[in-house]
């Protein structure tokens, strides 16, 4: 498995729904160096690096242990649970979805851990926690936890569901966090 074909982590095109965050976000195509190098597999979860033009990334990344659509066996992309830190950008565990289609626009995506349920807002094919200030609770509620269920909706009007496990995130944040310190 080539690391080419490892993502990387959505770039937030909407800065402006969270707190804090910079008014301009640009998303530059990674440079061939820049390639996310592996530095742990732990469980269903790998810990990366990379540094697009010279800016430190690193992000623990799994993909979903269970899809389901409705209706059954609509076609797809890969989809991607990602963990994402960018000390210069001051962004520590952002937590993202690629989920492998287009959303449909405007629809509010689900992130659900055991009992706990954070809102995800939509956009392209990526879903982001809507309410930021819930990010660090439900980042400690994924440490926690044994899986996480991901809903959305596509431009089509199919309904996903998708469960990754959480075996290993843990480890795959600390690792992360040695790498990308605040």
């Amino acid at each position: 498995k080539s690391s080419k074909s490892t993502p990387a982590p959505p770039a937030k095109q909407n800065a402006a729904k969270q707190k804090g965050a910079p008014a301009k976000q640009e998303a530059k195509p990674a440079a061939s160096s820049a390639e996310p190098a592996l530095v742990g597999q732990f469980g269903t979860w790998g810990a990366y690096t990379a540094s697009p033009g010279g800016k430190k990334v690193c992000f623990a990344l799994a993909k979903p242990s269970s899809q389901k659509t409705n209706p059954p066996n609509r076609p797809r992309d890969p989809a991607y649970a990602f963990v994402s830190s960018r000390p210069g950008e001051k962004v520590f565990n952002e937590v993202s979805i690629m989920i492998g289609y287009t959303l449909k626009p405007g629809s509010e995506g689900a992130l659900e851990i055991g009992s706990a349920k954070y809102a995800m807002y939509t956009q392209g094919d990526g879903l982001w926690i809507k309410n930021a200030a819930e990010e660090d609770a439900m980042v400690d509620a994924l440490r926690k936890g044994s899986d996480v269920t991901i809903k959305g909706v596509s431009a089509k009007g199919t309904q996903t569901t998708d469960v990754f496990s959480l075996k290993g995130l843990a480890q795959a944040l600390d690792r992360i966090a040695q790498d990308c310190r605040k």
